[in-house]
């Protein structure tokens, strides 16, 4: 018996995943020290980006610490929001669909 071998073109449609914007809001105790040190060890950014974050966050009420996938942006809301509870800060992190 013959055999018929066939080509099957599959196309997928891959979008870009939804990313998330991860916010700091300002507070009247958490200080700008440790804002600065959680855009640091978190956010991996430079003391010049740290500062410069810290202190919009500081003039506008929040400020934006960078885009992620949902788990990542998730992930680093979780770390910001326990490294305040163990250090005694009310910083709030949130984040929200770009």
């Amino acid at each position: 018996m013959a055999r018929i071998d066939e080509e099957v073109e599959i196309l997928l449609d891959l979008d870009e995943p939804i990313q998330y914007k991860v916010l700091l809001h300002n507070d009247d105790y958490t200080t700008m020290e440790f804002v600065v040190d959680i855009l640091m060890n978190v956010f991996h950014k430079s003391l010049e980006e740290a500062e410069l974050i810290m202190f919009e966050i500081h003039k506008a009420g929040k400020g934006v610490c960078g885009i992620f996938t949902y788990e990542i942006a998730e992930t680093k809301v979780h770390q910001v929001r326990e490294m305040a509870k163990s250090s005694g800060f009310p910083l709030l992190a949130t984040m929200e669909e770009v």
